[in-house]
C-alpha cells in the first residue's frame, strides 16, 4: 500500500499544477462551459488514480521482468539472441504505451486516418522501437559511441524528411516523443541495465544512459518511411466533444470510457503477458512469491491504464481543445504564446520522472550541478519549446526550420560535454514529453490551429517533438557548465599545489643555506681549534 500511496502523491503532483492553471484560465480569460469543466474535474481524478495504479503496477511487474530478461539474455553471451529478444520486447511493450494510445486516439478517431487503418501507424512505431532497442543493446554490448550513432541516424531522419509529405513530418517526430512514456521507459531501461551488468566486454557506468534516446529515433525513421510508402497527405480524425446535462450523464460517460479502454488495454497487454509466461516456463527465473506480486502488478496496470485513458480522452482532451480554440480567437492568436510557455514551465516541473532525472544529474556531477539548476534548465527549455510550437501554429513555419538547427546544436554540444551527460540528455527527452503533452497540450494546439484555419497535421502536431528536443540541449548545457566548473577547480588545485611546492622549495633552500653557513662556521671554528692545539704542542 505504501507503493500505491507514494505513486498517488507523484501523480497528484504531476496533474494538479495543470488542473490549477486550467481552472484559473477558465475563470479569467477563457471561460468554459460548466459541462466541460465537470468532465475535466472528473478527468483529473481519473488521471491521478489511474496513473497511480499504472505506475505502481509497472514497478511491480514490468520493471523486474525487464531487468530479469536483460540479465538472462546478457549472460548467454549470444549476440543474435540478445538482439532478437530486444527487438521483440521493444515491439510488445510499445503497443501498450499509454502516450502512444493517446496519440492514436487523436490522430485516428474511428480507426481510420485518411484511408488506412490507424493500426498501421501503431505497428510501424512499434517496429521502429523494436529495431532501435536492439541497436541500443548492441551499443551496450560492443561499447559503440553514442554520439556517432545519434549523428548517423538523425542525419538519416532529416534526409528522409525531404521526401515525405509535409503532413507526415510533425506526426513522425511526435511519435518519437510519445513512445518513451511511463510503460516503455522503465521496461527498456531495466533491460539495458540488465544487459549492462552482464555484457560481453567493458565496464563503463555510462552504458545505462542513452537507450531511451536511441529508442526515440526508431519511430521517427519508421513513420517517415511509412509516409514515403503511402505518399499521400494525412488528416486527423474529427474530435466531437461530448455534451452532458447532469452529473449522472458525466459519470456514465466515464464508466463507458473505462469499459471501452479496458478491452483495448487487455489486447495490448496480452502479448507481453504471453511472453512473460513463456519466459518463466523456459528460465524459471521467478519464485512463487515474485510471480504472485507480478500478477497483482499486471492487474494494477490493466485497471490503471483503462481509468487513465478514460480520464484523458473524456476529460482532458475536450478541455484542451476548448481552451486552444478560445485562446486562438483572441488577438489574432498571439495570446497563445505566453499561455503555452506558462504551461510548459509548470508541466515539466510536474512530471514525476523529472525529479529522478534531476537527482541523477546531481549525483553524476558530484553535486557540482544541483537538481534545482537542472530543473530550472528543463523548465526554461520546455517553456521555450511550447512557445515555438505556438508561434508555428500562428505563422505556419515549417517544422524542419526549428528541428534541424535544434538537433545540430544538440549534437554539436555532445562533443564538448562529459560522455555521461550525452546519454542522460538524450534520455531526458522522453522524460519531458510525458503524459500531459499528449493528454492536454497536443489537443490545445489542435484546437488553436482549428480556430486559425490552419493545417492541423502540419502546424498543430510537432509540439511533442519540440518538447522532446529541448531537454537534450538544456541538460548538455548543464553538462558543459559542470565541465567548466570541474576544469576551473582543477586549475585552482594545480595552482595552489604549485604555490605550495614553490613555498616548500624556497623554505628548503633557506634551510639549506642556513645549514651550510652553520657547517661552514663549524668547520672554521674547528680549524681554528686544531691550529691552536698544534701551536700549543709545538711550544711544549
Amino acid at each position: 500500500m505504501n507503493l500505491i500511496k507514494n505513486k498517488f502523491m507523484e501523480s497528484l503532483k504531476s496533474v494538479l499544477p495543470i488542473a490549477l492553471i486550467v481552472i484559473a484560465l477558465s475563470i479569467t480569460i477563457v471561460p468554459t462551459e460548466s459541462g466541460n469543466m465537470l468532465l475535466f474535474i472528473i478527468g483529473v481524478v481519473c488521471l491521478v488514480f489511474g496513473m497511480s495504479l499504472f505506475t505502481a503496477g509497472a514497478e511491480m511487474s514490468m520493471q523486474p521482468l525487464g531487468a530479469k530478461i536483460g540479465t538472462t539474455i546478457g549472460m548467454t553471451k549470444k549476440v543474435w539472441l540478445i538482439a532478437f529478444v530486444s527487438f521483440i520486447i521493444g515491439i510488445l511493450v510499445t503497443i501498450s504505451e499509454p502516450d502512444l494510445l493517446l496519440l492514436d486516439d487523436q490522430v485516428g478517431l474511428g480507426g481510420i486516418m485518411d484511408g488506412f487503418p490507424i493500426e498501421k501507424l501503431t505497428a510501424t512505431v512499434s517496429v521502429g522501437v523494436g529495431i532501435f532497442l536492439a541497436i541500443a543493446v548492441m551499443r551496450i554490448v560492443f561499447n559503440w559511441s553514442l554520439t556517432a550513432i545519434m549523428i548517423g541516424f538523425y542525419t538519416i531522419a532529416f534526409v528522409l524528411a525531404f521526401f515525405v509529405d509535409k503532413t507526415f513530418l510533425p506526426l513522425a517526430f511526435d511519435s518519437g516523443g510519445v513512445t518513451t512514456g511511463p510503460m516503455t521507459v522503465p521496461f527498456i531501461m531495466s533491460i539495458g541495465a540488465g544487459v549492462s551488468m552482464s555484457k560481453l566486454s567493458g565496464d563503463d557506468r555510462n552504458d545505462s544512459f542513452g537507450i531511451t534516446g536511441l529508442c526515440s529515433i526508431g519511430p521517427i525513421i519508421a513513420v517517415l518511411v511509412l509516409g514515403i510508402m503511402e505518399n499521400n497527405p494525412v488528416s486527423p480524425g474529427k474530435i466531437e466533444p461530448e455534451t452532458i446535462d447532469n452529473t449522472r450523464e458525466a459519470i456514465l460517460l466515464f464508466l463507458d470510457g473505462i469499459g471501452e479502454h479496458a478491452l483495448g488495454v487487455l489486447s495490448a497487454l496480452a502479448p507481453i503477458i504471453v511472453f512473460a509466461v513463456l519466459f518463466q516456463i523456459i528460465t524459471r527465473a521467478f519464485n512463487k512469491g515474485q510471480i504472485i506480486k507480478m500478477a497483482i502488478g499486471v492487474v494494477y496496470v490493466l485497471v490503471g491504464l483503462a481509468v487513465f485513458l478514460a480520464g484523458a480522452n473524456v476529460g482532458f482532451l475536450p478541455m484542451g481543445m476548448a481552451i486552444g480554440e478560445k485562446l486562438a480567437g483572441m488577438g489574432g492568436g498571439w495570446l497563445l504564446i505566453p499561455v503555452s510557455m506558462l504551461l510548459g514551465y509548470f508541466i515539466v516541473k510536474a512530471e514525476p520522472s523529472v525529479y529522478v532525472l534531476n537527482k541523477l544529474v546531481e549525483n553524476m556531477s558530484a553535486g557540482a550541478i544541483s537538481g534545482k539548476t537542472t530543473g530550472l534548465g528543463l523548465s526554461i527549455g520546455v517553456s521555450a519549446a511550447l512557445g515555438l510550437a505556438a508561434l508555428r501554429i500562428i505563422t505556419e513555419i515549417n517544422i524542419l526550420w526549428i528541428l534541424i538547427p535544434g538537433y545540430i546544436l544538440a549534437l554539436t554540444l555532445s562533443f564538448f560535454v562529459p560522455k555521461i551527460f550525452v546519454g542522460i540528455s538524450f534520455d531526458s527527452g522522453g522524460v519531458a514529453s510525458g503524459t500531459m503533452m499528449s493528454a492536454f497540450v497536443l489537443p490545445l494546439c489542435v484546437g488553436a490551429c482549428t480556430t486559425l484555419e490552419g493545417d492541423v497535421m502540419q502546424n498543430a502536431y510537432g509540439c511533442v517533438a519540440f518538447v522532446a528536443m529541448a531537454p537534450i540541449i538544456a541538460i548538455q548545457i548543464c553538462g558543459f557548465a559542470y565541465k567548466v566548473k570541474a576544469e576551473d577547480s582543477a586549475r585552482k588545485f594545480v595552482s595552489k599545489s604549485e604555490s605550495f611546492i614553490d613555498y616548500e622549495y624556497d623554505r628548503d633552500v633557506r634551510r639549506s643555506n642556513v645549514y651550510a653557513k652553520f657547517i661552514e662556521k663549524e668547520d672554521a671554528e674547528g680549524g681554528r681549534e686544531t691550529a691552536n692545539k698544534a701551536e700549543r704542542k709545538a711550544d711544549s
